[in-house]
């Protein structure tokens, strides 16, 4: 039965942490002000954890993750489905905080909040697939058994830009199947990013200690985070250089771990010579400016036939010059603020350069607060900064191909393979340029923020290691025990008790 949406009080107290089962203060020295990006309003101030915490959250998963792991599927599955239906009675509630905490507009708080809901149906038949094999053998009277276990723990750490949603593919499926799992949130969106999903998940009836939140500051218990002798599998999204950090850790600390990396992107965005301009105009708006650009899979990199080249800029830069900046809690507000001052200065800076190396600017503006208006840059070359690192801001650079083939070399010259869009009239010409690609995904006709809860979510090259969602989630948070059965006496290829 669903909640009363009359019946419920708004969740509270985010100022303590659920670690062992218990919501309390952390012991960290440092208080963590928790500000909305858009007006600097402090909506809460949390108490940092310590190493101590952090070691008795994992520690405490471990001894209460058996007990998860041996009840019935049906009864994780239910869990997951009740964490749903909460959603659905608490959904102002929820994208309130992800529209004051994250800077997010209406528009994407109710796209992750949509995501967010659509993982959790996904985890709720996750326990369904994890199966077993029986396998063939060459041995007379033996039988050759699979077993696919949870791993145990898991250690995620999530990001800011989609908080909720960056959580959620990584804890329900890891729950779902067993496991016990610890959670380190951005510091700029700890209640969104873990919090948050925490009072969920405990008002669904998951049993107390199974899942924690840290919120500590990355330089004291990062580090110590990933290199923690319990946790078997460290799932991470974040950007690259962090993400190879994470995996120098994950080797040399006391116990190897398996890791789920999603990193940084340089998404293409390809327009052959016979695509739908309008068609590749607004998917292309969307692609890039949903959430200011603050997104893996935004398109970093426009790269325009030289036969469409001049009119796909003129639609698109008259397209951006209409978008609505602003109070993201307005309905249609397109255009809302950066997530920090820090990362404001990144891209004033990534403009400046641009500027410098030769980019004409087509379409800017200086920032207002934390707004930084839209900005297109066309006489863009694939050497130049702005195309070879990921944005992560509401910068387009536009770049100008001589062919198709011209298209696919710039488009696979980076170091990085996210996500990748291409545009034609000509859907079978599309599905072979997308197969060339050397993304993880890519898409025909569309642009490339899309992530659907049964499809593989992941990069290939610097971009990533695994893949999210579905049967890949079930893989990524199981591990493969081989047991076999001698029914019979087996004869070995000599006797031991005549040997001397």
């Amino acid at each position: 039965m669903k909640e009363s949406k009359q019946s419920l009080s708004p969740y509270s107290n985010f100022d303590q942490l659920p670690i062992s089962g218990k919501w309390r203060h952390g012991n960290g020295e440092k208080i963590l002000r928790d500000l909305n990006p858009y007006d600097a309003n402090v909506l809460v101030e949390i108490p940092y954890a310590n190493r101590d915490d952090m070691d008795e959250a994992f520690r405490s998963a471990a001894v209460l993750q058996p007990g998860w792991a041996a009840l019935l599927p049906g009864d994780r599955a239910a869990v997951m489905r009740h964490a749903a239906q909460i959603m659905e009675a608490r959904r102002e509630e929820i994208v309130s905080w992800l529209i004051h905490e994250s800077g997010g507009t209406r528009i994407k708080a109710n796209l992750e909040w949509n995501a967010v809901h659509g993982v959790l149906l996904e985890a709720a038949t996750l326990p369904y697939l994890v199966e077993g094999r029986i396998l063939p053998v060459d041995i007379s009277g033996k039988e050759s058994r699979v077993y696919r276990k949870p791993v145990g723990v898991v250690g995620v750490i999530s990001p800011w830009n989609w908080p909720m949603q960056l959580t959620v593919r990584s804890v329900a499926p890891a729950l779902a199947v067993g496991n016990a799992v610890v959670v380190k949130p951005a510091s700029d969106t700890p209640v969104t990013g873990g919090l948050l999903l925490a009072k969920i998940l405990e008002e669904a009836g998951l049993p107390p200690g199974v899942f924690s939140v840290i919120v500590g500051a990355g330089s004291e218990i990062g580090d110590a985070f990933v290199t923690h002798p319990i946790p078997r599998v460290i799932s991470f999204t974040g950007s690259t250089p962090v993400g190879r950090n994470i995996a120098r850790l994950a080797a040399e600390g006391p116990t190897l771990k398996r890791l789920e990396l999603e990193l940084g992107g340089n998404g293409p965005f390809v327009v052959l010579d016979d695509a739908d301009l309008e068609q590749a105009v607004e998917a292309a708006v969307f692609g890039k400016f949903l959430h200011q650009g603050q997104t893996c899979m935004s398109v970093n990199r426009f790269i325009i036939d030289d036969r469409a080249h001049d009119e796909f800029l003129e639609r698109f830069a008259d397209r951006v010059r209409q978008l609505k900046m602003g109070d993201p809690n307005a309905p249609d507000t397109m255009i809302g603020p950066i997530i920090n001052e820090s990362q404001l200065n990144g891209l004033r800076s990534r403009i400046q350069e641009a500027i410098s190396a030769g980019a004409n600017q087509v379409v800017g503006g200086e920032a207002q607060g934390l707004i930084l208006p839209p900005h297109i840059f066309s006489q863009v070359t694939n050497q130049m900064p702005l195309a070879q690192t990921e944005s992560f801001g509401p910068i387009a650079p536009i770049l100008r191909a001589r062919n198709e083939e011209d298209a696919l070399n710039i488009a696979n010259d980076t170091e990085l393979g996210l996500a990748a869009a291409v545009f034609t009239r000509d859907v079978e010409r599309g599905l072979r340029f997308a197969q060339k690609i050397e993304a993880g995904m890519a898409h025909v006709n569309d642009q490339p923020v899309n992530d659907l809860p049964y499809n593989p979510f992941g990069g290939e090259k610097n971009s990533g290691i695994g893949r999210f969602n579905g049967i890949w989630a079930v893989a990524a948070f199981t591990t493969d025990q081989w047991i076999t059965v001698q029914h019979i006496p087996r004869r070995y290829p000599f006797d031991a008790r005549v040997i001397t």
